[in-house]
């Protein structure tokens, strides 16, 4: 059977899935004492005030549905075997202009369709965990939180 579809690390990324991998969810930031700015996607220079410093903080792991989508066939075929599922864009409470893809599960080794699409609405609180997909990779995924 097909595999699905995994993220790639890059360098300017590797450290977001390095510590996904330990169960923490981190943003990347801007370390000029000035500035601070939190940025996601994480990339080598800040958009505000153009250093090159950067560290990795910490985030609560909680977050809002800020939209998703029930996709449908024609899907790849290790997507049909677990259609329907969602794919979901999630707010950050610690800093809502961040924006992370995932899907909303009932546990993090769980399928992708382990959640009933109905129970699905914008705004609904959700929390993060950790999947290992693969030896090398933990993705983050979201738990419904309400």
């Amino acid at each position: 059977m097909e595999s699905l579809l995994l993220p790639v690390a890059d360098e300017d990324g590797a450290p977001f899935w390095e510590y996904a991998a330990r169960g923490e969810l981190r943003v990347q930031a801007c370390a000029a004492p000035a500035c601070g700015a939190l940025r996601f996607p994480p990339r080598p220079c800040c958009p505000h005030c153009q250093s090159f410093e950067s560290e990795w903080r910490p985030m609560s792991g909680r977050g809002r549905i800020w939209s998703y989508v029930l996709p449908h066939p024609p899907l790849l075929p290790a997507y049909a075997a677990q259609a329907p599922y969602n794919a979901v864009v999630v707010e950050l409470a610690d800093a809502p202009h961040i924006r992370l893809v995932g899907n909303v599960v009932s546990g993090p080794e769980a399928p992708l369709n382990s959640v009933d699409p109905a129970r699905l609405r914008i705004g609904a609180p959700v929390r993060a965990v950790f999947a290992p997909v693969s030896p090398e990779l933990t993705v983050v995924r979201w738990l419904p939180a309400g």
